[in-house]
């Protein structure tokens, strides 16, 4: 089945005929569940979602938005340029580990971040995909956790936040990670599909730096038991969704 070419949000628009990963369920939820800040760091921006729906809700922010890849970055520039949020966020095509190095080589305060967000690869194990970009976005190879947790720590001020979704099967190794970083859970959104399920989904985590927190662990669902969309996640997208 054909996968859209766009998605049509209240404020914006995602079209997606180029980057390898579409508009999907976790980033609409990490959009709209991960916490900024005055200036924003989207890891991996792929369409330029996680940045635009950020960008609707801090309406002060100043957005940094990066990819590797040049399929998504022809995406992400178009969203960016034809949506109202134009002017307060930056595109680079960069590798993320260059990008670190060269914040850390220029020692500005002043680069540095309130709030890093990232939907993170996650395909550690898993046979990679033939397609290039698709492997990119999908597999560890790319950006590997301990990379990605170690420069989002360096790239974010003291008390910076830290917003990442993940699947459980990756969970402890990621937790673990940002445990040995430095990283405190914050809050963990444990999402299951439906109340029935005994297990969640995915996982939203907030990890805040350098501060040790009593975390709050919260579970929801997308659905009711029926198949219809639950009212929490109607709530938390009611901004978006048309």
């Amino acid at each position: 089945m054909r996968r859209k070419e766009y998605f049509e949000f209240k404020q914006f628009t995602v079209h997606q005929c180029n980057a390898a990963m579409k508009v999907g369920t976790d980033g609409a939820l990490l959009g709209a569940l991960g916490e900024g800040g005055g200036r924003i760091l989207d890891i991996g921006t792929g369409t330029g979602l996680l940045s635009l729906m950020m960008a609707q809700r801090f309406p002060t922010a100043e957005i940094t938005a990066i990819d590797i890849d040049e399929n998504a970055i022809a995406d992400a520039g178009r969203n960016f340029a034809e949506s109202p949020f134009f002017s307060r966020i930056s595109l680079l095509h960069a590798p993320f580990q260059d990008y670190v190095r060269n914040v850390k080589g220029a020692k500005e305060s002043s680069r540095l971040f309130d709030a890093v967000i990232c939907n993170p690869p996650y395909f550690d194990e898993s046979l990679e995909s033939k397609d290039e970009s698709r492997t990119r976005a999908r597999h560890t190879s790319s950006l590997p956790f301990r990379e990605l947790i170690s420069g989002a720590y360096d790239l974010l001020k003291d008390e910076g936040l830290f917003s990442v979704c993940i699947p459980p099967e990756v969970l402890g190794k990621f937790s673990a990670e940002c445990l040995i970083k430095g990283f405190c859970l914050k809050t963990s959104y444990a999402i299951k599909s439906v109340p029935r399920k005994p297990a969640p989904k995915r996982y939203v985590l907030i990890y805040k730096k350098g501060v040790m927190v009593e975390p709050e662990e919260i579970t929801r669902c997308l659905q009711n038991a029926d198949g219809s969309r639950s009212a929490w996640y109607a709530d938390i997208m009611r901004d978006f969704y048309l």
